[in-house]
């Protein structure tokens, strides 16, 4: 190659007709060497089944499937099953398959081969195909219809082994669940027996129990009230019928302290110093006792009988004492008197106990239902979480339940198949010629390596030579004029035998890459 120059349409035809053996003789060899091997490689036979997705004939909204995924999803994994060493060996057995490979070679290899021929491809829509590729039509047409069969039992044996895992599951869950359910239960029933008068479903029984209580304790008061009072009349009836008596002997004590008999005067003193004793007792018992003391009232009336007594007149209040000592029994039916009104008292005293007492536990009762009223929120907050969590466990139990039944009938439907499954659309034929090779294309392409192998040993072959060959070389390369050109004179013989020895050696080299690319094609 001559630097600096620059190649044209020209140039570039004349280096090619100046090297055409070297371009032609690859051309030819490698074409006819690759239309042997094309014609020498065996013939392939392809056979294909198209197999389609047919859902189930029970409407989704009665029966709900438990496979749900899509073909896409689900064939890789049948791809896997199908074609695992097993099964494939299984049908090498049974139909006869590579018997030379078998006798040469391992299962393994066999196996792998036979998985190769095997292609498996999803068609837009819900169906795929299955072809197998051999040297016999026949067997092409066995092995797919066996691989259709195996992916149509395997469809159904997977989605009934699936329905049936999945109820086997759910049941377990179910059973699970009930069983925490039934612990659940039965601590809500011990909290329930434990704490039963003050739970919140009970607070309307209690704020009745407290105001019937409390009812019962006002009218319970109000009769010791009525009781108390009683018994002051009848110490003020003692105190008028032990008057004649009071010189000699002494009036008979009231039934405890804290009474206000103790501070009257002698029922023989005049009104005026009767009313300044009750007023004095009064006073003293003012610092005490309470305004509403049944004493205080018994002193105020007593003090007001003898502010009217003392406003009537001394003497009119002398007459009234003559008379009633004149009007009064005598000294033994007076004394009868006393032990009655005696008796009464003390039969009021007992009353009295018998009401403080069941005043004393109408309170103590009080204070039990107001303590279940007020330990009420406490109960529901604690109440509230059990029932929380044994509302959570009742809805996690009824929904495994409708799930365990829904899987039941799904797996009724898988054994009954009417569910989802594979069906042959298109089964396989023979196939009538066959798949490969295809020879024209394997020819062509021969012919293009040959050419374009010549062609790159030329442009090798020039780019290795720098001869001049032209004047416009010589003035190109060495900017000087050229005076004269002498052509090349050689004798016929010397042409032909070097030409003769070029050929041969290209033709060498020439077979050589022939050679190489078939043995790369064939194997």
């Amino acid at each position: 190659m001559i630097p600096g120059k620059k190649y044209q349409l020209e140039d570039l035809i004349a280096i090619a007709w100046r090297r055409k053996w070297l371009i032609l003789v690859p051309f030819a060899l490698v074409g006819s060497l690759t239309a042997v091997v094309s014609r020498s490689l065996p013939d392939l036979f392809r056979s294909e089944t198209l197999i389609l997705v047919v859902p189930q004939r029970v409407l989704e909204t009665y029966v709900r499937s438990t496979v749900t995924s899509r073909i896409e999803d689900r064939l890789p994994s049948l791809r896997q099953q199908i074609l695992s060493r097993s099964r494939l060996e299984r049908i090498i057995v049974d139909l006869i398959l590579y018997q030379p490979e078998r006798q040469s070679g391992t299962m393994e290899a066999v196996v792998e081969r036979m998985r190769q021929a095997i292609s498996i491809e999803i068609v837009k829509g819900d169906s795929f195909t299955v072809s197998y590729i051999s040297r016999d039509p026949q067997s092409a047409k066995d092995v797919t219809e066996r691989l259709a069969s195996l992916f149509i039992e395997e469809n159904v044996r997977d989605r009934e082994f699936l329905a049936v895992s999945t109820s086997q599951f759910l049941e377990t869950q179910l059973d699970d669940a009930r069983r925490r359910l039934i612990e659940q239960e039965r601590k809500l029933e011990a909290y329930r027996v434990r704490n039963a008068n003050e739970l919140p479903s009970q607070i309307a029984t209690n704020v009745q129990a407290v105001q019937s209580a409390r009812m019962q304790l006002q009218a319970l008061s109000e009769a010791i009230s009525r009781d108390r009072d009683r018994r002051l009349t009848l110490e003020a009836r003692i105190s008028d019928l032990s008057e004649p008596l009071a010189a000699s002997t002494p009036a008979p004590p009231a039934s405890g302290p804290g009474t206000s008999d103790d501070l009257t005067a002698p029922s023989g003193a005049t009104a005026s110093e009767q009313l300044e004793s009750a007023r004095t007792a009064l006073r003293k018992l003012s610092l005490r006792l309470k305004p509403d003391h049944p004493d205080i009232l018994r002193l105020n009336r007593i003090i007001r009988d003898l502010e009217q007594k003392e406003a009537a007149g001394g003497d009119g209040a002398a007459n009234a004492r003559s008379t009633v000592r004149a009007a009064r029994p005598t000294d033994a039916s007076r004394e009868l008197r006393l032990r009655e009104i005696r008796s009464e008292i003390e039969t009021l005293d007992r009353e009295l106990a018998l009401k403080q007492d069941r005043e004393k536990q109408l309170r103590e009762e009080i204070a039990l239902y107001q303590g279940r009223l007020e330990a009420a929120p406490i109960r529901e907050a604690e109440l509230t979480e059990l029932t929380r969590d044994y509302d959570t466990l009742q809805q996690i139990y009824r929904n495994l339940l409708t799930k365990r039944e829904d899987s039941k009938i799904a797996a009724n439907l898988e054994h009954r198949q009417v569910g989802e499954q594979f069906r042959v659309l298109d089964a396989a034929r023979v196939p009538e010629r066959p798949f490969s090779p295809n020879r024209t294309r394997i020819n062509l392409l021969g012919l293009f390596a040959g050419l374009t192998f010549g062609a790159g040993l030329a442009a090798f072959l020039e780019y290795r030579d720098s001869t001049v060959k032209t004047d416009e070389e010589v003035r190109t390369l060495l900017l000087l004029p050229v005076l004269a050109t002498i052509p090349i004179l050689t004798s016929g013989e010397f042409s032909w035998r070097g030409r003769t020895n070029v050929m041969v050696s290209f033709a060498a080299a020439t077979a050589a890459a022939v050679g190489v690319l078939v043995w790369k094609l064939v194997w």
